[in-house]
């Protein structure tokens, strides 16, 4: 069980928002290069980033950010990256900046074509997020819930060859209210490939659940505002993440 440090950015800062809400943010860092070496220090194995002006503007907005951060961690761990990435020729390049892995979100639910290309082109380089609502997929930065069934969608993203999906309930997402479990497994059991549970983590009781859902494909968490708060030490919860699991 994978828990990787979210670093969202905003206007070039390190940011948490409470339920996807641009109007609700937190500054916990002027730095987001900084911040990424902090959790290098503290034993992150990988790092999540998302662009949140590029998830509303539909392009990359933080760039210079992003490479900070990538000259500070260099080939050290594998960087994720999402927000606001519509085309191939912006994965490319961000590719060649150094990102391991691209996230396609609001681009994949209305443009599935494009992902088909993306994974087509950039295959083992391409996860999707399904951001979702009582089971409804979000986009637009949240700003949008449609009709879509998250398991469908799912489905059809998995064919088309993305590596892994990153499932977020958008309801819990830095409310510290605990993973959505029961959903995430759900999610998890329906495909092959892996899930990133996201949106929640709170407590080692999360870790602690999450690990006993492993084996029905949860391969990680994504931790925001639990590890700014210090409410769980990114340390100590990786590690214990790492006993439970050699325990089975």
């Amino acid at each position: 069980m994978l828990l990787i440090p979210a670093i969202d950015i905003k206007d070039g800062h390190c940011v948490r928002l409470e339920q996807g809400d641009m109007n609700r943010s937190t500054v916990f860092s002027e730095d987001p290069a900084a911040m990424a070496k902090h959790w290098l220090s503290k034993g992150a194995r990988r790092l999540h980033l998302v662009d949140l002006n590029g998830a509303f503007a539909g392009k990359p907005k933080n760039e210079t950010a992003i490479k900070s951060i990538l000259k500070a961690v260099g080939s050290d761990i594998p960087v994720q990256l999402g927000g606001g990435i519509r085309d191939l020729e912006t994965i490319e390049r961000l590719l060649d900046d150094g990102i391991s892995t691209i996230i396609i979100g609001t681009a994949a639910v209305k443009n599935p074509g494009f992902l088909q290309d993306a994974c087509t082109a950039f295959a083992g380089h391409i996860m999707v997020g399904l951001d979702a609502k009582d089971g409804k997929v979000a986009t637009d930065g949240w700003s949008k819930l449609t009709g879509h069934e998250v398991i469908d969608l799912a489905k059809k993203f998995e064919d088309y060859g993305a590596e892994a999906i990153i499932y977020t309930d958008i309801g819990r997402d830095g409310m510290l209210k605990g993973i959505n479990l029961e959903a995430t497994v759900k999610l998890a059991q329906s495909v092959r490939i892996p899930v990133i549970a996201s949106g929640g983590l709170s407590s080692k009781k999360d870790i602690q659940a999450l690990c006993a859902v492993e084996d029905e494909g949860v391969m990680g968490v994504i931790a925001g505002r639990s590890i700014y708060n210090g409410d769980i030490d990114l340390t100590e919860a990786q590690q214990y993440a790492d006993q439970l699991s050699k325990a089975k």
